[in-house]
């Protein structure tokens, strides 16, 4: 297992443009196809190659877990059947003006935090999707969770100004250690920066040395090399 490091558009911020899981990883079609492959390669996962709403930026876009994902109301039928064919989970699309759900969700295998501004009836189709217990919270006293922290079956690394009663939640939920940090040089919205699951992970090419060793300790991973 280890932390690898990469750009996507020339920006050190991989995680607005692409989503992981346990099973997926989903970067946008425009970047190389050898590129992508050679990602999905360092975290083991199979590869999907598209857009979403005719975007790159994927991990705003889009939730998931290994169970589900969760997409916009502007995902295009051709990005959607790509999706259905690489991936046999649990696909809902949201009927909902909030178009930004990868910045709304924070999910593992085992549970589910979300922007306490969602619905009733979205946050119960969140949890239906995921397959898990989808409960309301914050980080740092902030609501959009999916961007301030990132979570794997095996840890969380979440925003330095994470409070207490917070990462009480975190942990309870998603049920694994929860641990602060920041990526890109000092950057503490952790879910923009970073991508990872139980194999690997994949952090922005700014990430410094010492918030590596942060992140293997979090996610449980050791370092890899620069890309």
């Amino acid at each position: 297992m280890a932390v690898f490091f990469s750009s996507l558009f020339g920006s050190a911020s991989i995680g607005v443009y692409s989503l992981c899981t346990e099973q997926m990883v989903i970067i946008p079609s425009r970047v190389p196809l050898k590129k992508a492959e050679r990602t999905s390669e360092w975290l083991k996962v199979k590869l999907v190659h598209t857009s979403i709403a005719g975007s790159v930026l994927i991990g705003a876009f889009a939730c998931a877990n290994s169970k589900g994902i969760i997409l916009p109301h502007l995902i295009q039928e051709k990005e959607l059947e790509t999706i259905k064919s690489l991936f046999s989970g649990n696909i809902t699309v949201i009927e909902t003006k909030k178009t930004a759900l990868g910045n709304l969700v924070l999910a593992n295998d085992y549970g589910a935090i979300v922007d306490p501004r969602l619905k009733k009836h979205e946050i119960e189709q969140v949890s239906e999707t995921l397959g898990v217990e989808a409960t309301s919270g914050e980080i740092a006293g902030l609501p959009y969770v999916g961007s301030l922290a990132v979570a794997t079956n095996k840890g969380v690394l979440a925003h330095p100004l994470l409070k207490d009663s917070e990462k009480k939640v975190l942990e309870d939920v998603l049920k694994v250690p929860v641990e602060v940090g920041t990526v890109n040089c000092g950057i503490p919205y952790v879910g923009t920066g970073l991508i990872s699951n139980s194999h690997d992970a994949v952090a922005g090419s700014l990430t410094t040395g010492p918030e590596t060793f942060i992140i293997e300790n979090a996610l449980d991973v050791e370092e890899g090399w620069r890309k």
